[in-house]
């Protein structure tokens, strides 16, 4: 008699970074939100491996690879791999870690059934398969926002002002890194601040940018001084965030966006949408 298939699901949310962009690669402290859409993932065991319908090839999805076998390691039957994801792909709402999550969550389910996952445990083992894809440079960001979820802030050392929950540490070309990964309670009127996220249609892959910005600073060593102002308004930024005054949190996202134009992490079409949206909005 042939077992019965059984199916297990997860879903985890896209982010959006308010302050700290790129500058948190280097320890800096960055501030992001976990967001409605984000990224399904349903598997369940098959006659061979497919991802999406199509034969599954590690080598173009090496955050997955590195889940199954890696931390996983999985040895089980062959998995049919379906994804429904409501994030633009290489747009900054972090649709590679959500999808990272999802598929580690769906695999504790369908591999321990009944046992909750720790999301710990969950935003470690997706930062770990994120920094794989990613040629050893990933904060995490992405991982820890999508698997903790609310407003969470990374830094390279402990926030005042914010709930410590773990500490994430990464061997990266540029040597070793460690943040502290901390949560901050929003005043009950934030909720009612729309957060309105445009897309420009340009695909920006996260290792492509990030090893662009790395290897600026490594040609222009007195950037270095931008990642710090960067710092100093995250810094006001999550201040403001903290006391509610939007105000001031459309300042800093100015403000950012800024000094990220001068690592050259903007372009045309992103100037476009920016100045579309100030004369309507807090912040862009």
């Amino acid at each position: 008699m042939t077992r019965p298939r059984v199916m297990a699901r997860a879903f985890a949310p896209g982010k959006c970074i308010l302050f700290g962009e790129h500058a948190v690669v280097y320890g800096h402290p960055a501030v992001a939100v976990a967001i409605d859409n984000g990224v399904e993932v349903s598997i369940e065991e098959s006659d061979r491996w497919t991802l999406e319908g199509l034969p599954f090839d590690s080598a173009r999805h090496p955050h997955i690879s590195h889940i199954l076998d890696e931390v996983f390691r999985y040895d089980g039957p062959s998995l049919r791999m379906e994804v429904n994801s409501g994030l633009f792909s290489s747009a900054g709402l972090g649709s590679s870690a959500a999808l990272s999550n999802a598929i580690g969550a769906a695999l504790h389910s369908h591999t321990k059934p009944g046992e909750p996952i720790d999301p710990v445990e969950l935003a470690r083992m997706s930062h770990s398969a994120e920094a794989r894809a990613q040629q050893g440079r990933a904060s995490p960001t992405d991982t820890a926002t999508s698997a903790l979820g609310g407003c969470v802030v990374v830094s390279g050392q402990r926030v005042e002002g914010t709930r410590h929950v773990f500490d994430a540490t990464l061997t990266t070309p540029e040597g070793d890194r460690e943040w502290s990964i901390n949560v901050v309670d929003l005043p009950p009127d934030m909720e009612e601040a729309w957060l309105v996220i445009g897309f420009t249609g340009e695909a920006s892959p996260t290792g492509k940018i990030v090893a662009g910005v790395a290897q600026r600073l490594k040609e222009e060593p007195m950037l270095e001084k931008e990642m710090d102002a960067i710092a100093k308004i995250t810094h006001a930024g999550l201040t403001a965030l903290s006391a509610g005054n939007l105000e001031a949190v459309g300042m800093a996202m100015d403000a950012c966006h800024q000094k990220l134009r001068l690592l050259g992490v903007s372009s045309p079409s992103l100037e476009a949408l920016v100045e579309a949206a100030r004369p309507h909005a807090l912040g862009a």
